[in-house]
């Protein structure tokens, strides 16, 4: 019980923290709405190429937005580590009898809070601009899960990068130099028979592909459960990485 007790509390802190400093919710969500204003009106004329996956380049875009937002998202958790040690909060919670475990889990659990929402704002907006999931309530729930365990682990490399650096210029250029060459290399944007085949081989291997694949067929197609588990597959597989390694140097740190 007191883990749970204490990583409650500690999420509720790191909520009322963002609350009180919403410009942060804020430059978070304006890229991914700039692209989902811009970006998609720009190569709207997408679509009307032969064999194009879907009726708008606004419903095939949609979910590598939603899977950009997750990843930028993600990657600040370092950053919200490293004010913890530099202001000496982190300090001060380790000299009392607060879980250890707790302390991570309050951070992670409310980041993927807050990529939750802001992936219902970003939905929200798409649906005010003419898409919405073929799959309905059901499908929404099991895209916004997804995209939760996705930020979920994706954060452990940012809490990682914090942890090892203490440095938070560190994070954000660590981060930028990951989001981007994936995100471009990946089917977040472009379908995957318009890509050059030497990106096509890297989309191949690449997470946030598998990811959004299955997030765009539960938009547009349904239900194809192939995509979905592999997605969750490769998912977890990233998790167990990341989070192992965020454990390992938390221990360092605190001890």
């Amino acid at each position: 019980m007191t883990l749970i007790h204490d990583t409650r509390y500690l999420f509720v802190r790191s909520l009322k923290k963002l609350i009180r400093n919403p410009i942060l919710l804020f430059f978070s969500l304006f890229q991914p709405i700039i692209f989902l204003l811009l970006f998609t009106q720009l190569f709207s004329k997408f679509a009307s190429i032969p064999d194009f996956p879907a009726e708008s380049y606004l419903a095939f875009a949609t979910p590598g937005i939603l899977l950009q937002n997750a990843f930028s998202s993600a990657l600040q958790s370092g950053t919200s580590i490293v004010d913890d040690i530099d202001s000496g909060y982190l300090h001060k919670m380790l000299v009392t009898p607060v879980s250890r475990s707790a302390i991570l889990l309050g951070r992670l659990t409310s980041d993927a809070f807050r990529v939750t929402i802001q992936s219902l704002i970003i939905l929200g907006l798409a649906y005010l601009l003419g898409t919405s999931a073929v799959t309905g309530i059901g499908g929404l729930i099991l895209i916004l899960a997804t995209i939760a365990f996705f930020g979920l682990a994706w954060s452990g490399i940012s809490l990682a990068i914090g942890l090892r650096t203490k440095n938070s210029e560190s994070v954000f250029g660590i981060g930028a130099f990951l989001t981007f060459p994936l995100l471009f290399m990946s089917t977040a944007l472009t379908p995957f028979a318009f890509m050059p085949e030497w990106i096509q081989n890297v989309s191949n291997f690449n997470p946030i592909s598998y990811t959004v694949n299955a997030v765009r067929a539960l938009m547009l197609t349904g239900y194809e459960w192939n995509t979905i588990i592999s997605a969750y597959a490769v998912i977890g597989l990233i998790a167990v990485l990341t989070l192992g390694a965020t454990l390992y140097l938390f221990r360092k740190v605190i001890n």
